[in-house]
């Protein structure tokens, strides 16, 4: 009942009114956005959502466009400015994705949307994440944010999906204020975004994680 009524009404509700509340907050860190950065100030990519459904998710650009004398794109950790680094680390830039949430693309809790590069690598056990609807936070991110491995990220998103409830929710929520206040397991250690993702050679079967 809850899965399946009660968390997309509890969606809907909090986004909303997350969205009115934080207006002006929104509007501060956009004009922010424009000044340090540049535009477009909301950065769209590709993401896989529930049965891998591909949507827009919306983010605050925390990268300028710096290039080479080629034209390429420089590396993510050049392009990833102090103030970049301050909206991820207070995640900021991720307070646009409360619309994603009001359209159904997303829930406030579940595994976090990912590459859609990455749809071809996973096993099949991994591929459950996608069972549900991605989130803006997440059992993983409360437990290890970017600091573990893919491997243990996929089984604390695959232990979710099996055990989805509202006091699970819940806890994640408060768990995640908390993650967020102590600007902790923000990056990995070697790079200014988590390490790409290039599959996992052995089949994993669930467990809980520790």
């Amino acid at each position: 009942m809850y899965q399946k009524y009660i968390k997309r009404l509890l969606d809907i509700i909090i986004s909303f009114t997350a969205l009115v509340i934080l207006s002006p907050v929104l509007l501060i860190v956009a004009f922010l956005v424009r000044i340090k950065l540049g535009s477009p100030v909301i950065f769209h990519q590709d993401r896989p959502g529930y049965h891998e459904k591909v949507f827009k998710l919306c983010k605050f650009r925390s990268m300028t466009d710096a290039r080479d004398e080629h034209g390429n794109l420089l590396p993510d950790e050049v392009r990833l400015t102090k103030f970049g680094k301050a909206l991820r680390a207070t995640s900021l830039d991720e307070l646009p994705e409360l619309w994603n949430i009001l359209k159904g693309d997303m829930s406030l809790i579940g595994p976090r949307p990912l590459l859609v590069k990455y749809l071809p690598l996973y096993n099949e056990f991994q591929r459950h994440r996608h069972d549900v609807r991605p989130g803006l936070t997440g059992w993983a991110q409360v437990n290890g944010r970017n600091t573990i491995s893919w491997e243990q990220r996929f089984e604390y998103d695959v232990y979710y999906v099996n055990h989805i409830s509202f006091w699970m929710d819940v806890k994640i929520l408060f768990q995640t204020v908390a993650v967020v206040f102590r600007h902790n397991d923000i990056n990995s250690a070697t790079d200014a975004t988590m390490e790409a993702f290039t599959g996992t050679k052995t089949e994993v079967t669930e467990k809980e994680p520790e």
